[in-house]
């Protein structure tokens, strides 16, 4: 496996992993600031479908910008 292809595959990694942490943090503590009678949200309480309609842009502005920095060439330039 070339440096280049191992690169893409801790963007990747990264990106899920720091994703699914923005969007929890998101949903528990960033919609209770902004609405405080949503407080005591979980992620069972916001649903499957939502977490994962929140879930997948995150991930992918994670792949864009760790694609910008790690000089990947994942989206074409």
């Amino acid at each position: 496996m070339s440096s280049l292809n191992v690169r893409r595959l801790i963007v990747w990694l990264v990106s899920f992993v720091l994703g699914f942490v923005v969007t929890y943090l998101l949903v528990t503590v960033g919609f209770p600031l902004v609405k405080p009678e949503s407080a005591g949200i979980t992620l069972a309480k916001y649903g499957f479908g939502y977490f994962i309609v929140t879930y997948i842009p995150i991930v992918l502005i994670c792949v864009t910008w760790l694609d910008a920095f790690m000089g990947t060439k994942i989206l074409p330039d």
